[in-house]
């Protein structure tokens, strides 16, 4: 008996149908209307706070620790950003940074989200994410004055503007999940039991990340050949970094967290770094990893999704 074409119509199946999707779609439309989505970035604080105070809502306190692979994924995030940086620079010291940059940025805001929809721990890797975060913050000023910074700022300040940047934006709605849980339980409750309502905002969020870097590279584009090679340096270690941390987190017995923890990045903070501290050319790199990353998770939920229909 063939399947009546109104179930497919129904808003449910439509939307299930188009979940899968919805990531490309935001990449595509960010690229195609960039000019446009300037007027929207002073929204994307609003929308990461937003999406991580539903995902860390799902977040439980009995399970905070910092466990042995968060340890592992630092030092492959540190020294591992270190290797590349200097097996690079003899060559080309922009390329250099550029997939410096890549590699030592930090876990992305909305990785625990992406952790969740795929079936990983999501309490697991906002506490990696928190710490990762804070190993940036505090290491970044002395590592990019040793690779030669541009910028006449003080470890101090720089410490103090890196962590404005990145801090009250996983603290602050971790903290007030945590005291709604105390306070509030029923709304908790609820907001605990729609995590599929972050997916929908991370995807608005990445519509405005794409739109902002193809406007900045049509903006700077004079040394195409610098460009291309750091895109395809930022395709390379974004695929070995999801490699990488799938494999330690297998040892350790989550995959889906060590995959996200050390492969999705925060490139919103790596642009502003690259933009401050370096030259403006290297933010092209972390601006390309946005789409080499969000094509992996597109990817991934694809997969996920069309396992859970078998």
């Amino acid at each position: 008996m063939q399947p009546d074409l109104r179930d497919y119509m129904t808003g449910k199946n439509f939307i299930s149908r188009l979940k899968p999707w919805m990531l490309p779609i935001a990449m595509i439309s960010g690229a195609v209307f960039h000019e446009w989505i300037g007027y929207l970035s002073p929204f994307a604080p609003y929308l990461i706070f937003t999406m991580l105070l539903i995902t860390f809502c799902k977040v439980k306190v009995s399970e905070f620790s910092v466990t042995k692979l968060s340890w592992t994924l630092i030092a492959v995030q540190v020294i591992g950003a270190l290797l590349v940086y200097y097996s690079i620079s003899p060559f080309n010291n922009d390329l250099a940074i550029a997939t410096f940059i890549c590699v030592f940025c930090p876990t992305a805001t909305a990785a625990p989200v992406v952790t969740g929809m795929l079936g990983g721990n999501v309490t697991k890797l906002a506490i990696y994410s928190i710490i990762s975060n804070i190993t940036v913050a505090v290491l970044s000023p002395i590592l990019f004055s040793i690779l030669g910074s541009h910028a006449d700022v003080s470890i101090w300040n720089a410490t103090l503007r890196i962590s404005a940047k990145v801090m009250p934006l996983i603290i602050a709605p971790l903290m007030l999940a945590l005291v709604m849980k105390k306070v509030i339980p029923k709304l908790h409750k609820t907001i605990s039991e729609h995590q599929s309502v972050s997916f929908y905002i991370w995807a608005v969020s990445l519509l405005i990340v794409v739109g902002n870097a193809v406007s900045y590279i049509i903006k700077h584009h004079e040394d195409i050949t610098t460009m291309v090679l750091m895109a395809f340096a930022a395709l390379a270690v974004c695929c070995i970094q999801f490699y990488i941390g799938r494999k330690f987190g297998g040892k350790y017995g989550d995959k889906i967290s060590g995959a996200q923890g050390l492969g999705q990045k925060n490139t919103v903070l790596a642009i502003w770094m690259a933009l401050t501290f370096f030259n403006p050319v290297t933010s092209v790199g972390p601006a390309a990893y946005i789409v080499w990353q969000n094509s992996i998770n597109s990817y991934q939920l694809w997969r996920k999704s069309r396992h859970n229909k078998m």
